[in-house]
């Protein structure tokens, strides 16, 4: 037996680490994820996510849906803490190029127990303010 090591320096998201329980995955800057291509939001109804910030810089989005609107402001991540998403709190990273994050969540989330939210380009407007 031997420890095993992973890395990731792709662009985006990647499952570098999965057993029945949980992943772990590697984040890194995608054009999606950057402030001029955001066009989303995502929620996992069942299972909570978290997110270390080990390089670079990120924005998380956040929003709560009241009455059918969303009030969306942001947390400034910072190196080597952890960021708790709770189960359906929409988010999304916003990050740059050099921006590596660690992921972690249960394994079973996925996009049949996730909703994504495409924004309106009046919530875009509101984000670049918010970012700004």
């Amino acid at each position: 037996m031997e420890i095993l090591q992973y890395n990731y320096e792709g662009n985006g998201l990647t499952r570098v680490f999965e057993n029945p329980k949980w992943m772990v995955g590697i984040k890194n800057w995608k054009p999606e994820n950057d402030i001029n291509s955001i066009n989303c939001l995502e929620r996992h109804n069942e299972t909570d996510e978290l997110f270390i910030l080990l390089a670079g810089r990120c924005t998380l989005l956040y929003a709560n849906e009241e009455e059918g609107k969303l009030e969306i402001d942001k947390v400034e991540m910072q190196p080597m803490k952890v960021y708790n998403i709770p189960a359906t709190l929409w988010h999304n990273t916003v990050t740059q190029r050099d921006t590596k994050l660690v992921l972690i969540e249960d394994s079973g989330t996925g996009a049949h127990n996730s909703d994504v939210k495409m924004l309106t380009q009046t919530q875009l407007e509101q984000i670049k303010a918010i970012l700004a």
